[in-house]
């Protein structure tokens, strides 16, 4: 009898599991970001970097000096994203002090890949996603 418990038990407990993964969510892929004619202070050129989320996930590139128009080398991989989640980028440009926010980019994501484009005040930020699930 105590057997048969166990097994019950258990079989409630894979069932439970089971229902909690989302089959939908999958993976993403956000690379090839690059902006141009970004403006720093006064007569001199930003020291970008961009903030990246997509549902609970978040990262951060890397700080690119003196640049104008940037390409970042970074990209960035979050897995278990719904769909229809908000894909959204931030740039920033690195000062003494606290940073000096340049805009945001936000996207609703769908499946495939994808170029988007975003203006920003005075500049223009490009970037790919890739999304499967």
């Amino acid at each position: 009898m105590a057997s048969l418990s166990l097994y019950l038990g258990l079989l409630v407990l894979c069932t439970l599991a089971l229902v909690h993964c989302d089959l939908n969510d999958g993976p993403i892929r956000v690379y090839d970001i690059r902006a141009s004619n970004l403006k720093g202070r006064l007569l001199s050129k930003p020291d970008p970097y961009v903030k990246v989320w997509c549902g609970s996930s978040h990262g951060k590139s890397s700080i690119l000096k003196k640049q104008a128009n940037p390409t970042w080398p970074d990209q960035f991989n979050f897995v278990n994203i719904l769909p229809n989640s908000v894909l959204t980028l931030q740039v920033w440009d690195d000062v003494i002090g606290p940073d000096r926010y340049m805009g945001t980019c936000s996207t609703t994501i769908c499946p495939g890949t994808h170029t988007e484009i975003c203006q920003l005040k005075m500049s223009t930020v490009y970037y790919t996603y890739s999304y499967s699930h």
